[in-house]
């Protein structure tokens, strides 16, 4: 199959699926990883899609990637995020947890802590943590967004104004490089916005692929948090915007 006609099927493949593995697409035109891995460098480099960590996806600024394909994307250095946010986390904290699954895979590694108190708006963070008998697990109330599980509304932005908890884990859908924290549903943002003025420390995890990608409801600033945990160097004006702002940036 000629290279320009595979790049075709592979735009085609990823506009239906909003993200595929190099994997799939090994399997699918039987050909070589490298050969993938080059026609997924060539596309990206005519902006028509976002390379990520085993794979690529397409961007919009009014719809996210579904959920499914987010919980495989760049699942590694989520990984390594988790872990090394999770080290901060002393035994006996309390702390929100928002929508995302990055959060989602920081839950997981929070299994190893003791007498944690969590407050959520994700149903899937709060599935994960309930395997721990000494959680105590308090689910905001509100509108379940079907496709993600995640809780949303005025309901559930007055319940998490009802704590103030010792951190605020905070995932993001994009970064933009004046430092604006993105995200797709401004119901969703709200109830952010009050996890971080709710919150004594405000730790926020975000992989490479989030800096510099867009979205359309502005959550506020990468300034607010206090800690921020990535797994590549983030671009020279978001580092200096971190410095000026005094927040810890963690590279995992």
């Amino acid at each position: 199959m000629a290279q320009r006609r595979r790049q075709d099927l592979i735009m085609e493949l990823i506009q239906q699926n909003g993200f595929v593995t190099t994997e799939q697409l090994v399997d699918q035109f039987k050909v070589t990883p490298q050969t993938i891995r080059r026609d997924l460098n060539d596309l990206a480099s005519q902006k028509k899609l976002r390379r990520h960590h085993g794979g690529a996806g397409i961007d919009s600024s009014t719809v996210n990637t579904a959920y499914q394909a987010r919980k495989i994307m760049d699942l590694e250095a989520k990984e390594r995020i988790a872990e090394a946010l999770v080290d901060m986390i002393p035994d006996n904290s309390s702390m929100f947890i928002n929508i995302g699954t990055t959060t989602e895979t920081i839950a997981k590694a929070l299994l190893k802590k003791n007498s944690l108190q969590v407050v959520t708006n994700n149903l899937h963070v709060a599935s994960i943590l309930s395997a721990k008998e000494d959680f105590h697990i308090i689910i905001a109330g509100g509108e379940v967004r079907n496709r993600d599980g995640g809780i949303v509304g005025e309901a559930t932005r007055d319940f998490i104004n009802q704590f103030k908890m010792d951190f605020g884990i905070i995932g993001i859908s994009g970064i933009h490089s004046d430092g604006s924290l993105l995200d797709f549903d401004y119901r969703e943002v709200r109830v952010a916005q009050s996890i971080i003025e709710n919150s004594g420390q405000v730790l926020l995890a975000a992989d490479h692929s989030k800096f510099g990608r867009n979205a359309m409801v502005r959550l506020g600033s990468i300034a607010q948090a206090d800690h921020v945990f990535t797994d590549e160097p983030p671009p020279v004006e978001i580092r200096q915007l971190l410095r000026e702002n005094n927040v810890e940036l963690h590279l995992v």
